[in-house]
């Protein structure tokens, strides 16, 4: 793991307030409301073996009741998509070698934030969904994939999105547009990636979507979806430019 500490101080927030309950079970589905990243279900998955620690359950293919996404057009009305596309192969890129993740900088989406590792603990297996630190940072799932080259699966990079105060990942859900491109810098120097899609999904279907196959190089980015802060995720696939 980085040897950065997985929240900041000083970066805390009020949230919309979960009603009280009698049960943890119960207060974890509230907390999906911030940012419900829903993992894949366990019935078409298979686990990591090379991190037993955590071990996360990741799907390799679409089940075939998977929810077909909502893709995100800013020229007409959104409409639910017909067909999904089958997600493009990440082109294999010749540079810094495959490390942490320290900082995105996406311009273009107000997005300047420093990146912290984040296991996926007991309680986020069993639920099948995160729940990030309430910081204005990123958190990479270290579990899944590293970015740089040698890239053996999909790099996760997750954060808050604020109901009543502008955060860096807010923008994510108006400000990101496919073709344009951010850097993330790295252990081992700093890449740069094109956006190829801009996805929300319902939290409820997010873990049985496409963006869980393994394809090494490949980076998302995910908050919740600012317009429905309680039903949507905000889903942002990336590649790197060669």
């Amino acid at each position: 793991m980085n040897t950065h500490q997985g929240s900041t101080p000083g970066h805390s927030a009020h949230h919309r307030a979960a009603p009280a309950s009698k049960t943890t079970a119960v207060i974890l589905t509230l907390l999906l409301a911030f940012l419900a990243l829903s993992l894949p279900s366990s019935s078409t998955a298979k686990v990591l073996t090379d991190t037993p620690a955590v071990a996360v359950r990741i799907v390799d293919t679409v089940p075939d009741d998977a929810l077909t996404p909502e893709p995100v057009n800013r020229s007409v009305p959104r409409q639910q998509a017909e067909a999904a596309p089958p997600p493009p192969v990440p082109t294999e890129i010749q540079g810094p070698l495959a490390s942490p993740p320290l900082r995105i900088e996406y311009a273009a989406a107000g997005i300047d934030v420093a990146v912290y590792p984040m296991e996926i603990d007991q309680a986020s297996r069993e639920t099948q969904s995160l729940v990030p630190p309430f910081t204005l940072d990123g958190y990479w799932l270290s579990s899944f994939g590293t970015p740089g080259y040698g890239s053996t699966n999909t790099t996760y990079v997750i954060g808050h999105s604020w109901e009543d105060r502008d955060a860096p990942f807010n923008r994510l859900s108006s400000g990101a547009t496919p073709g344009e491109t951010f850097t993330v810098t790295t252990a081992t120097g700093v890449l740069t990636y094109r956006v190829d899609s801009v996805t929300t999904f319902l939290k409820s279907t997010l873990k049985d979507s496409d963006i869980w196959r393994i394809l090494p190089n490949r980076l998302v980015l995910i908050s919740c979806y600012t317009e429905d802060l309680w039903g949507k995720n905000v889903v942002v696939v990336a590649s790197p430019v060669p």
